[in-house]
């Protein structure tokens, strides 16, 4: 992993750190493994602008990821490792001896030609699935589970991993990415590993131009609007906007908003960091 500072020979060029992309093996993808990608623009089916601040961006295909890691007890090899724009890891494109290939995320350190494989009996190793109950503790984990059979769904952005901290009858204590500590189902699956990209947060635009290749458009401040149409609008002057909230009045930066009765409440054991 690397990133690359670029001489500034022109404006937008001046302060953009790009990536280094040394780990990428090839530029080409799997076209089984494509999917159509259609944009909405954030309007609905009435052509209404329902979301602000979407639209545009270049056009992408998605890349069909294996999640659940459900082939069990048959080994794959890494054929390549490849960029995807429809997220900030890497993925890996593994190849199973019964010849089904299939896209994973890219754990850091996984190499072309290396083995992977998911089930119950496998070795702890890199790329690596199988249910918490089996991983030893302490173990650097992602692509975490929450429901068995669900697929992964915590630890899977660029860099983040999760730990095991401790295990106790079907539940496994584990230390998420945000330094939240819950507990977790034994038999959910896990890959062994962090993200790959690791770098993805070094990384600098350098021009509002391409902010709207990825699809944003530019965001109004609420500061700057009307009284008519944010809380923080209006004054003489610069004014500052009073307290920070939300459109719909709800106060920002420190406001707990989650439910106090919420199910999953009793499965944290530490509340994230603030």
């Amino acid at each position: 992993m690397s990133v690359r500072k670029l001489k500034p020979i022109t404006p937008g060029q001046r302060f953009r750190v790009v990536n280094g992309f040394d780990a990428i093996t090839t530029d080409k993808p799997e076209k089984s493994l494509l999917a159509p990608l259609k944009k909405s623009g954030g309007r609905n089916s009435q052509g209404k602008m329902t979301m602000r601040y979407k639209g545009g961006g270049h056009k992408r295909r998605y890349r069909v990821i294996d999640f659940k890691r459900d082939k069990q007890g048959v080994a794959g090899t890494v054929e390549s490792i490849q960029y995807d724009p429809n997220r900030s890891a890497f993925i890996a494109l593994v190849k199973y001896t019964d010849n089904e290939k299939r896209y994973i995320i890219a754990q850091n350190g996984l190499t072309v030609g290396q083995e992977v494989m998911s089930g119950d009996n496998v070795a702890p190793e890199i790329g690596n699935a199988m249910p918490l109950a089996n991983i030893p503790l302490g173990t650097v984990i992602s692509c975490i589970e929450l429901r068995p059979g669900q697929g992964a769904v915590m630890a899977r952005s660029a860099g983040t991993f999760a730990q095991l901290m401790a295990k106790d009858g079907k539940f496994v204590t584990i230390k998420l990415p945000s330094g939240e500590t819950r507990l977790v189902l034994a038999n959910c699956v896990a890959t062994i590993g962090a993200v790959s990209n690791s770098d993805h947060q070094l990384l600098v635009s350098g021009k509002a131009g391409r902010s709207r290749w990825l699809g944003r458009r530019p965001r109004t401040r609420p500061v700057v609007m009307n009284p008519v149409d944010h809380p923080m609008g209006g004054g003489e002057g610069r004014a500052s906007g009073g307290h920070p909230r939300s459109r719909k009045g709800i106060p920002a930066k420190g406001y707990r908003t989650r439910s106090k009765t919420k199910d999953s409440n009793r499965y944290i054991i530490e509340r994230r960091k603030k």
